[in-house]
């Protein structure tokens, strides 16, 4: 799992844990079987009525990414583009339909292809941007779930402490009750605003910005295709792509010479 998820999460839930217990509670005042099937079932379950079939398969693979972290290699981007062009001077844009088997990423060989096959380079600017919305729209619909269940879980804690309560209060006979019934009642909305804090959101949040470091690399994939079809030179090439990098890799890359 990426670290800053792991120590993120962590840190959050021990926080919260230690605060409580650093107050006299004890760790098991906070578990609740009732709650957890009532807020992250419902949660789940309002979740799963939000959105089709078809975009909720996409979690397991989404839960994957976020697990994997983003391992998104500019720089490497970079060099390949660089070294593509250099050898487009020597032996001609044809050269590199042999490099398509060796391409993996299958935005940068769906690129290649076209200007290999002698797509005019406006046309090629108007597929791969296509291309690049698509994708877009599907990280929007992914990190959007996430999105509506932190939304749902507040609501779904807010619903399992009136139930809750309507218990007390149907126990008002038995004063000596009705503290730990109050107490598990309100464990279910400590779960709902919880959960959508811990977990839901900061899940978005996350995806958000894998969305966005991939949307970069696609857009430094097209201008390095665009330079590539066009013949520039591998020097000025370099110097337009590193424009895509943050500031410490743009100096790392360029301390580098790029090599």
């Amino acid at each position: 799992m990426g670290l800053t998820t792991i120590i993120g999460i962590g840190l959050a839930i021990g926080s919260l844990v230690f605060s409580f217990m650093l107050e006299g509670g004890k760790l098991s005042d906070l578990f609740s079987l009732t709650a957890l099937l009532l807020i992250f079932g419902g949660t789940i379950g309002a979740t799963m009525v939000s959105f089709s079939f078809t975009e909720l398969m996409a979690v397991p693979a989404l839960i994957k990414k976020i697990i994997a972290g983003s391992h998104q290699d500019e720089i490497g981007v970079i060099e390949e583009i660089v070294r593509m062009a250099e050898t487009v001077r020597r032996e001609g844009l044809l050269y590199l339909e042999n490099k398509l088997p060796q391409l993996y990423d299958p935005f940068m060989r769906k690129g290649i292809q076209l200007i290999v096959d002698g797509t005019d380079p406006q046309m090629v600017r108007n597929i791969l941007e296509t291309e690049l919305y698509a994708i877009e729209e599907r990280h929007h619909s992914g990190f959007q779930i996430f999105e509506t269940a932190g939304g749902y879980a507040p609501t779904m804690g807010i619903i399992g402490t009136v139930m809750g309560l309507v218990k007390v209060l149907g126990s008002l006979a038995n004063p000596e009750t009705l503290g730990p019934a109050i107490a598990m009642a309100f464990i279910a909305t400590l779960y709902g605003v919880g959960s959508a804090n811990i977990f839901w959101l900061p899940v978005a949040e996350k995806l958000k910005n894998i969305s966005k470091k991939e949307t970069m690399l696609r857009e430094l994939e097209i201008e390095g295709i665009l330079s590539l079809q066009a013949g520039s030179n591998p020097m000025l090439i370099r110097e337009r792509l590193t424009a895509f990098l943050n500031p410490a890799h743009k100096k790392k890359f360029e301390g580098e010479g790029g090599d």
